[in-house]
């Protein structure tokens, strides 16, 4: 199988070492416009070009697109266009979403959104028990890391979550209304506060609680910040029948209602974490969304996450945010 990635930051290497792991042999092309990293796509063996066309003509089977997400639309469009199947990393705006719809399905290829944090099986877990329950439910949920601690070898100004378009908040946002929707059902009507508590150089805000009120009644507080100076992930679950607490970690703790003692539900018997990265953020799901990309291209079948899900998702952040 020969692969390109586009983008060879950290996501790309990321999705290289995985891909490799599952696959074994894997031919990898690169496309990257910086110069530094075109040294290190050599360096590691790999064929880089600075041009998406001059990468295009190698053939790929699939592509990896984890380029900036404002540059995403042109890309995918270009790879359908060249019958190549897509993965692709969070697009943070709908742009070209009909088009590269009917590109795929004019070239019969996958266009694959990733959706992370709908394969962890803790929020598989946490939708299960949420779905087995007859009266609504609240939960509180609170996300933040400090910008500049998201990567820390490179400036925040130099990185697109420092972006208003594609900013960190948004970015929260993207990465977690998946599964809460998933879990809890669709949004009935939602209500946002924000505002800034950084000297950061950048143009949007940095901290937005949002109220959501779900069709099936559950009712919800969502903070998301880059502001927390220690990486921070904290949910709990409140309900008559049901008390869960879970602080992004592997372990779930919920509450036996018989002895009013706290259990822990693991997620996974071990799990792989990776420097850099904040300890909540395991490799996990990582691999295994690869794994249903490769099985949706070479078995059939449709994308958990879909291209129409996320405009819903994307739709309802630009209400948080104002946009819209």
């Amino acid at each position: 199988m020969k692969a390109l990635v586009i983008g060879y930051g950290s996501m790309g290497r990321r999705r290289i070492r995985l891909l490799q792991e599952i696959m074994g042999k894997v031919d990898i092309v690169c496309v990257d416009s910086r110069a530094d990293r075109l040294r290190q796509i050599q360096e590691a063996g790999f064929t880089g070009f600075m041009e998406l066309n001059q990468a295009i003509e190698e053939k790929p089977d699939v592509a990896f697109v984890c380029a900036p997400p404002g540059s995403h639309a042109g890309i995918i469009i270009s790879l359908t266009e060249a019958g190549i199947h897509v993965f692709t990393e969070l697009n943070l705006t709908d742009d070209g979403y009909e088009e590269i719809k009917r590109k795929a399905a004019l070239h019969n290829v996958t266009v694959f959104m990733s959706s992370t944090m709908l394969y962890k099986r803790q929020t598989d877990i946490i939708g299960r028990l949420v779905k087995k329950q007859t009266k609504p439910l609240a939960y509180l949920y609170h996300v933040g890391q400090y910008l500049p601690d998201w990567h820390p070898w490179e400036s925040y100004k130099d990185f697109f979550v420092g972006k208003k378009e594609t900013n960190g908040v948004r970015e929260i946002f993207a990465v977690q209304l998946p599964w809460l929707v998933e879990a809890f059902g669709r949004i009935a009507s939602l209500s946002s506060c924000k505002q800034r508590c950084t000297d950061l150089e950048i143009a949007f805000d940095d901290c937005i609680a949002v109220c959501f009120r779900h069709e099936n009644g559950t009712l919800g507080v969502f903070a998301a910040d880059v502001v927390s100076r220690k990486a921070a992930s904290r949910l709990e679950i409140i309900g008559e029948d049901l008390h869960l607490i879970w602080e992004g970690g592997n372990d779930l703790s919920i509450l036996d209602l018989s002895t009013g003692q706290w259990e822990a539900v693991s997620a996974y018997k071990s799990t792989e974490h990776i420097d850099g990265y904040a300890d909540h953020i395991t490799e996990d799901p990582y691999r295994d969304e690869i794994r249903d990309f490769l099985k949706a291209v070479y078995q059939g079948g449709s994308p958990r996450y879909s291209l129409d899900k996320d405009a819903y998702i994307l739709s309802l952040i630009d209400k948080i945010e104002g946009i819209r």
